[in-house]
């Protein structure tokens, strides 16, 4: 039986929210040393594979305008949270992060700007592959048997989700451009 799109109290939903309550868990987890940690690790691991768990139930009963907008802020929250966390303790640089978290920002002012016009910016194929980088530039930077010796993955994931997160911006701006184009010529 399908969800209604207004319902917020859905399993989908309640995942979602749970993303979000134990994100602040995750950063005091995060060791303030250049070292991964089990704990952190399998926290990161648990939150980031209910993403796919709340995306399978949510597709499998339906969708909600709450979910819609409740699962890019939990991702968001998480993913940034977290990078910015790895900032504070030298593991990450702030440059990539930065670039993230303004492509973010940027990408959801714009998303409601032209939603405010009718246009709606689904996410893209590319943007999930961006947000999978990033969980897993920051899940190999929290697993012990990683973050020293191996440094240089989850350096090349941060560096590979930074050019997915760009190039995912660009293609939002395109997509919205033509169907914006598209609507003003079919309204004349």
């Amino acid at each position: 039986m399908p969800v209604a799109p207004d319902k917020l109290a859905t399993w989908a939903n309640l995942i979602t929210v749970g993303r979000i309550v134990l994100s602040p868990v995750m950063f005091l987890v995060i060791p303030d040393h250049n070292e991964g940690s089990w704990v952190a690790f399998l926290l990161w691991f648990v939150l980031c594979s209910s993403d796919g768990i709340d995306g399978y139930l949510a597709r499998r009963h339906g969708t909600t305008t709450s979910g819609a907008f409740l699962d890019p802020l939990a991702d968001k929250v998480l993913v940034l949270g977290a990078m910015f966390t790895l900032v504070t303790t030298d593991m990450f640089w702030i440059v990539p992060v930065a670039i993230i978290a303004a492509r973010e920002f940027v990408i959801s002012i714009y998303r409601t700007f032209v939603a405010s016009k009718g246009i709606s910016v689904p996410a893209s194929k590319l943007a999930k592959y961006k947000t999978l980088f990033q969980q897993l530039a920051v899940g190999f930077a929290l697993w012990p048997w990683f973050a020293v010796d191996y440094k240089w993955v989850w350096v090349s994931l941060l560096w590979i989700a930074v050019v997915l997160s760009v190039v995912s911006a660009i293609q939002y701006f395109w997509y919205s451009r033509v169907t914006e184009k598209a609507l003003a010529e079919s309204t004349a």
